[in-house]
């Protein structure tokens, strides 16, 4: 063997040696295509009977699932919606009352993304359906996490409706920056370092998200009315907000299907319309190319609904039945095998600990697993 080839040799030993004493979350995205994850919570409570069991229902979700890996024996847990969602987003099975509107204590997959990998507000957002529960998803009050690390939040239904373009209208919108103005904060912008680097960072962020607010309302947003129509809302902020803030993660959260306690054939009204706005989300992203090369998608429901209809011909979730704890679960993205179906059980709460995984932060205090089977 030659000098040269010994030193190579010796070079290589070393470098791999120094790889495996890394942290297998610094190892985790290397060659990996992943940039972005698209995280959906079919909030509400959905049977894996009116959406894969039905796919005239769900056209765009049988579209992901062939393009990707589907679990339909995912399970869930009867925590409340609040607690059921938030066992998504936290790795932890978290039991919650109907009316709990407290954050929780334990870490949420934003705070492992921002604290982790030192991405800022800008990169991690989540659009809800409305309501402080939904909200509460964005961050915890754990000590070592918090607020600091949460992710930016948007309320389609709260922001986005009739009397909030009608006070815009009865007391004037900012006037439009020119581009001359625009050019000579963006060069103040570049002058300024440290801290104060970090609060003018902040406040482009702000100004950029009123910007975001107005144009939503040019587009239509607040006209979206009629049954499901805060999820129809949240589902086009996501949309839009992948095209101008380009995040690094998004989530939806999701709740209208609830209406199924009191109408079967709403709830199914609420999966349709939600199956098509998903369906405009995946058709904008595929048209940007660097979008549809980098982003990886997660759809899931957090948990099902009876097995039977109750007195007011609706569907109510309690009975136990595999109709209630199992729902289907679907990945996609670069990543991915393409068109798999994995029959095995995982769990809901094994969303944080992957999502982590692929994009390179550690879960530490989730109890969730990698789900398998997932990896081409």
């Amino acid at each position: 063997m030659s000098r040269l080839d010994r030193r190579n040799l010796l070079t290589g030993a070393a470098l791999g040696a120094a790889a495996l004493a890394l942290p297998a979350r610094a190892l985790a995205p290397f060659g990996r295509k992943t940039k972005r994850m698209l995280v959906v919570s079919f909030s509400g409570g959905i049977r894996t009977r009116e959406t894969f069991g039905t796919p005239a229902n769900v056209p765009n979700l049988m579209r992901l699932a062939s393009e990707g890996v589907s679990f339909p024996r995912t399970r869930a847990s009867n925590l409340g919606h609040f607690g059921a969602t938030l066992s998504i987003f936290t790795g932890i099975s978290e039991a919650r009352g109907i009316r709990d509107n407290a954050r929780g204590t334990d870490p949420t997959l934003f705070e492992y993304l921002r604290k982790d990998l030192g991405w800022s507000a800008g990169d991690v957002w989540i659009s809800t359906s409305g309501g402080a529960q939904e909200s509460n998803v964005s961050y915890s009050l754990h000590p070592e996490y918090g607020a600091a690390f949460g992710a930016s939040s948007l309320d389609g239904d709260g922001i986005f409706n009739a009397e909030f373009k009608g006070v815009l209208d009865a007391y004037g919108r900012p006037r439009e920056m020119p581009p001359e103005e625009l050019a000579l904060l963006e060069r103040m912008r570049g002058a300024i370092g440290g801290a104060d680097r970090e609060r003018v960072e902040e406040a482009e962020t702000a100004a950029r998200v009123e910007r975001f607010l107005l144009d939503e309302l040019k587009r239509g947003t607040q006209d979206l009315n009629g049954i499901g129509a805060a999820d129809a809302k949240a589902l086009k902020v996501a949309r839009n907000l992948l095209a101008v803030f380009r995040p690094r993660f998004l989530s939806v959260v999701l709740r209208d299907a609830d209406v199924a306690h009191a109408s079967f054939n709403n709830y199914v009204q609420v999966i349709r319309r939600n199956d098509e706005m998903l369906g405009q989300l995946l058709d904008s992203l595929r048209r940007d190319r660097e979008l549809a090369e980098t982003t990886s998608i997660l759809v899931v429901p957090e948990f099902g609904r009876d097995a039977d209809l109750n007195s007011r011909r609706g569907l109510d979730h309690g009975d136990g039945s595999d109709d209630f704890r199992y729902v289907t679960m679907v990945c996609a993205g670069p990543d991915f095998r393409r068109g798999e179906v994995v029959n095995e059980e995982v769990r809901t709460i094994d969303v944080c600990s992957t999502v982590c995984e692929l994009l390179g932060a550690e879960a530490r205090y989730a109890r969730g697993a990698r789900l398998p089977k997932l990896y081409a």
